[in-house]
């Protein structure tokens, strides 16, 4: 008789996550994701509006601790992604194979990249109070400092399947809004949101309280407009959207945030253009802080 036991696969259930939990999707629907051939790959759940509304909510609740502890708390916190990352590499590796049609050795090159990304923003959140804020020269016996905060809930429309972009370019749109003591909900790329799901497990299994980040798979034009227009969301990143017309479109997306005055950082003209492998620099950093001013009167 043979050693060898037949059995079938274990295949991976994906799901959504959401205040620190893994959802079904509201709607208890799903859909398919292919890999670059258009082969199957897993079925991933269909968010819906009520989805990101519940995802909102979560992410408003998790503001006021995130935003309350200290930076270097922050920065603890994300280096521990980091090191979770590191630990499920070949997973991760895989499935952005899978996602981005490219070989192995490239997909591992950008999951390292992706990890390296978690670390270098993990050294900032103690740091950019530094570059963004200030003592102000005023005529007067007194103290004028400038002080930089998070914003609050950040909607972020994640970059769209291409070289690099699900992973490397998810956490480099992702890691700035959170280091900075913001909480964010995340719209996955449609056709590659399984790295992105991923990401949610790891998150989940670190040290980063629920709702901080939240993570949406399904279409953009049902998830992106209702985070557009959702008066507690206060600001946007549409680095996903497509700069062109349609409900699910950067065009339509700005203007719904500007009926409740969000901030909002706008797509490349061409979502291919942007090569994620590049430094981050110091813009995101910078795009989601306010800056509050304090005067204090000067000890004789």
């Amino acid at each position: 008789m043979s050693d060898v036991v037949s059995r079938l696969d274990v295949l991976k259930t994906y799901k959504l996550y959401v205040g620190g939990k893994f959802p079904r999707s509201e709607s208890g629907r799903v859909y398919e994701v292919t890999d670059a051939k258009g082969e199957w790959l897993a079925n991933a759940p269909l968010g819906t509006r009520k989805d990101a509304r519940d995802a909102v909510l979560a992410a408003r609740a998790a503001v006021k601790g995130w935003a309350g502890a200290t930076a270097y708390n922050r920065g603890q916190v994300l280096y521990r992604v980091a090191e979770m990352l590191q630990g499920r590499r070949e997973q991760f590796a895989a499935e952005v194979a899978l996602s981005e049609g490219i070989g192995p050795k490239k997909a591992a090159a950008l999951v390292d990249a992706a990890i390296d990304r978690w670390v270098w923003y993990a050294g900032w959140t103690d740091k950019v109070a530094q570059i963004a804020g200030g003592a102000n020269p005023v005529a007067g016996p007194y103290f004028n400092l400038s002080t930089p905060g998070p914003t609050g809930v950040v909607g972020i429309v994640a970059p769209q399947a291409g070289y690099g972009h699900s992973l490397l370019g998810l956490v480099s749109v992702i890691a700035p809004v959170i280091a900075t003591g913001n909480t964010a909900v995340v719209a996955a790329a449609a056709d590659a949101p399984l790295p992105a799901l991923s990401l949610g497990e790891v998150l989940a299994t670190s040290d980063v309280p629920g709702g901080v980040v939240n993570v949406l798979s399904g279409r953009t034009a049902d998830i992106a407009p209702t985070l557009a227009s959702h008066q507690d969301v206060n600001a946007l990143d549409l680095t996903g959207a497509i700069a062109a017309d349609g409900p699910g479109a950067a065009g339509a997306l700005e203007a719904l945030a500007a009926d409740t005055l969000k901030r909002v950082i706008r797509p490349e003209l061409d979502p291919f253009a942007q090569d994620w492998t590049n430094a981050p620099g110091t813009d995101r950093l910078l795009s989601f802080l306010e800056t509050k001013t304090v005067w204090h009167p000067m000890g004789i």
